[in-house]
Parts: structure tokens; C-alpha cells; sequence
């Protein structure tokens, strides 16, 4: 079998955040202003950590065996308390649950094969499929290049980024691993080497649908670029989804920011877990450590359907440094709020084809003040052989929608250095293309409109 093989994953990872109120009963995430110490003394709580930099006043702490019914009451109405509520867990899930709006519900698309016929793309060498796909043309990437390449910091807070990615690794700065408390932020931390996907060159590989929900009922091929896509459901899969269902999705949405944003420098923060767990005071610490690294855009593609104010705050506080900040807007098909998308200074974006049309699964209405393309979209999948064998997949989702916009803001970055959150709304206002009354905000993204309003208003 050819060594030039590429791994092309059919996922609609949903990334809507599921929360399971018994996970955590006893941890609690406090926002303070007086001294914590006394305040956990007060109150039989142990403090397990406390955040640092632009973090500061946030806390972890634990009150095992009490009610936390009571615990909630009693710190909310403690004057040196500005919040307190559960630390919430939070799951990336593999499986959705109403397959009528599902993105694998999706039709086929147009990559198989992938084109992998290598080109060059500014610091890396990539899959021709990959640079030249039709989302990219539908939000005119190439055009856009012209004005700017996205010379930017975008903090990419999910399960952090393969930096054997040959495509990737020359883009990838610093990183932060807060479910190992470990530098870099890699995806590859929770994936010893017998569970890693590793391409065999003897066998045709398949990703079972059943026992790898990353794949979100899409399945994954062995593509070889000269043939038709192979599959074969006998053969031992590559990944164990049950252990690790959301392996490799940092890597995918870092993938589409580098494709519009080229010279963007992806700043790893890795909140979730290659199972998919995090909690909210992860997220939060992903989002100041972001903040204390200068962070010119944060890429959210997550949401969860419980409000959260040291989330919000912690947003705020972002937004308060000139950080753009852009999430997904979910995937249930409806009009349901979701956090961070709802957020009035976070950019939230819907999912439409590749003919401007809301994707089934999109949400819209108040989440979804922009539309991008979230249909059989083209990304980078983690590596293996050590960086020697590059994947991709193809993916959808409102996960993968968001990450566009991202790279776009990072356009707008290097255009104009005052660029800040609200004056990326106002570009997206002015140059996104209307799409009729879909409930999808301004309307569908226009990277080189954006880039060309930025440089007009500058």
C-alpha cells in the first residue's frame, strides 16, 4: 500500500457541552475579593487552587460531605464574595442525541479522494485538498491574502495541538496543558504510544463507528489518493473511542484558522481532556493564562447550555484587553441559548453549506451573529510515524464554522493594531454577505470584505 496516505475522518463533533450536575458537588469556583484563606476557613472549605496573573481572585475550592445547596447560599451572601457557583463539569460528547439535526446526517462531500498532491502554503507544505477546498473559496481566503495573512496571537483553548503537525508546527507558539497542569498543551498528552493513531502500512485501518464516538456516527477511511476510499469495518480500529472520544480536535480547529490565517501564531490551550471532560475553572484558567500570553483572539469552539458568571467575567475581562473573542453557536438546530456563544461581546458563529444555507444543526437566532461554511470542511488530524505521516479529516459542525472567523479576526489583527472586540463586530456587520432571514446574524462570512473593511476603517 502507498505511503502517501491520508487519514480522512467524517466527524461532526459537536463540542455542546454536557454538564452533569453530581460529577462535582463539592468543588466550587469563587470569584473573591476578600482573602480566600478566611473565607475557606469560615466555611470548612479546603481551597485547592487559586488562579494566577489576570486570574487573580478566582478560586477552586472544596467542601467535601457538605450540602452545596447550603455551601452556594452561604458564599453568595458572604460581602467578600463577588460569586460562587459549582465548578462545573463539562463533556465533549461523541454521540448526539437527535440524529434528525446531526451534521453526520449530512451528505457526503466532495473530498474523496483527498487531493493530497503536496503544495507549498507559506511556512509548510499541505495537501492541495486542504488549501484549495470550497469553503475556502466561499469565503474568498485567497483574496484576502492580498491584505493581510493573519500575523496574529489566537489562543485556541480545546484539546490542544498536535505539534508533530508538519503543516502546523512552524505556527504553533507557546501552549498550556491545565487538565496535567504541564507547558506546551499538546494533543498528544493523554495518548501513550499504543493508542495513538498510527497509520499501518500492511492492513487498511478503519475507525469503527460504535467504538470511536469522535466520529459522531460518520466513519473514518484509509484514503489512497490514486484509488477509490477503502473501507473495511473488520479490521482493529485505530483509536479506542470510549477512552478517547475527543482526540484530535484541537488539532482540526487549529487547522482551519491556519488555512485563513496562515501567519497566525495558534497558542495551545488545552482545557479538555482527549476524553473530552473539563470543567469550568479549567476553561477560565485557559481563558487568563490567554490574557497573561497577549492573546489578540480566543477560539471558543465549545458551549454549554448553563450560564456561568466567572465565565462571563473572565470574558470580560478579556474583552476588556482588546481580545477578540469568538465560539461556536452549537448544534442543536435551534434557538436555544448557549454560553459562551449568547455572551453580547463574544462573536457566536452558525454553520451553513457550501450554498449559504443554514446547516440542519446549526443553532441560531441570539447565539449566532455570523454565519461560516461547517459542512465537509477540510482540516489537519494529528499526525503519527512522529510527525512523519500527516492526516486530515473532514469535519462538521458550528465547531469548525467558528474557527474561520477566528483566523479572519486574525486578519483584522495585523491590518489594524487597534483592533478590538467590538470594532470586529462592526467589520463583520459592514462585510459579511446577506443570506436572508435564516437567523444568522450579519450573514455569511467574507474574509476578504472583512480584511478590505478593516483596512477602510482603519
Amino acid at each position: 500500500m502507498s505511503r502517501k496516505l491520508h487519514i480522512l475522518a467524517r466527524t461532526g463533533l459537536l463540542l455542546a457541552l454536557c454538564c452533569f450536575v453530581g460529577f462535582a458537588d463539592d468543588r466550587y469556583v469563587i470569584n473573591a475579593k476578600g482573602d480566600i484563606n478566611k473565607i475557606a476557613s469560615r466555611y470548612g472549605l479546603k481551597l485547592l487552587r487559586s488562579l494566577p496573573g489576570a486570574g487573580n481572585g478566582v478560586h477552586v475550592l472544596s467542601g467535601s460531605g457538605q450540602n452545596a445547596a447550603h455551601v452556594l447560599h452561604t458564599l453568595n451572601s458572604d460581602p467578600g464574595v463577588n460569586s460562587a457557583e459549582p465548578d462545573k463539569p463539562v463533556l465533549l460528547p461523541g454521540k448526539h442525541t437527535n440524529s434528525a439535526v446531526h451534521p453526520a446526517s449530512a451528505p457526503q462531500g466532495a473530498a474523496f479522494p483527498l487531493d493530497g498532491t503536496p503544495v507549498f502554503y507559506y511556512t509548510s507544505v499541505a495537501a492541495k485538498g486542504y488549501v484549495n477546498q470550497p469553503a475556502a473559496g466561499v469565503i474568498n481566503v485567497t483574496e484576502s491574502h492580498t491584505i493581510s495573512t493573519g500575523n496574529a496571537k489566537v489562543a485556541v483553548i480545546d484539546t490542544g495541538i498536535d505539534r508533530t503537525n508538519l503543516v502546523l508546527a512552524s505556527s504553533i507558539g507557546d501552549g498550556y496543558d491545565f487538565v496535567n497542569n504541564a507547558p506546551l498543551g499538546t494533543e498528544k498528552a493523554d495518548v501513550n504510544q499504543e493508542t495513538t493513531p498510527i497509520l499501518d502500512q500492511e492492513t487498511t485501518p478503519i475507525l469503527d463507528q460504535e467504538t470511536t464516538p469522535i466520529l459522531d456516527g460518520g466513519s473514518a477511511i484509509i484514503l489512497n489518493q490514486e484509488t477509490t476510499p477503502i473501507l473495511d469495518q473488520e479490521t482493529t480500529p485505530i483509536l479506542d473511542g470510549k477512552k478517547y472520544p475527543a482526540y484530535g480536535h484541537g488539532t482540526m480547529v487549529s487547522g482551519l484558522i491556519h488555512l485563513v490565517a496562515p501567519k497566525a501564531t495558534l497558542l495551545a490551550v488545552r482545557t479538555f481532556a482527549a476524553d473530552g471532560t473539563s470543567t469550568i475553572s479549567q476553561i477560565v484558567a485557559g481563558i487568563y493564562w490567554a490574557i497573561d500570553h497577549n492573546a489578540d483572539v480566543i477560539s471558543m469552539s465549545f458551549s454549554t447550555s448553563q450560564n456561568s458568571p466567572v465565565l462571563q467575567k473572565a470574558l470580560n475581562d478579556a474583552n476588556s484587553k482588546g481580545i477578540i473573542l469568538v465560539a461556536s453557536a452549537g448544534n442543536d438546530g435551534s434557538a436555544n441559548l448557549v454560553w459562551p456563544a449568547a455572551y453580547s461581546n463574544v462573536i457566536g458563529v452558525g454553520s451553513t453549506n457550501n450554498s449559504d444555507i443554514r446547516s440542519l444543526f446549526s443553532n441560531y437566532g441570539t447565539d449566532a451573529s455570523l454565519a461560516a461554511p461547517g459542512e465537509a470542511l477540510i482540516t489537519t488530524y494529528p499526525s503519527s510515524n512522529f510527525g512523519l505521516q500527516q492526516h486530515y479529516a473532514e469535519v462538521w459542525g458550528t465547531s469548525f464554522s467558528a474557527p474561520l472567523v477566528s483566523g479572519t479576526a486574525a486578519l483584522l489583527v495585523e491590518i489594524d493594531s487597534h483592533m478590538n472586540g467590538s470594532k470586529a463586530q462592526n467589520v463583520f456587520k459592514q462585510s459579511s454577505a446577506p443570506i436572508g432571514n435564516q437567523g444568522l446574524g450579519d450573514g455569511e462570512l467574507d474574509a476578504y470584505q472583512a480584511a478590505q473593511t478593516a483596512k477602510k476603517n482603519k
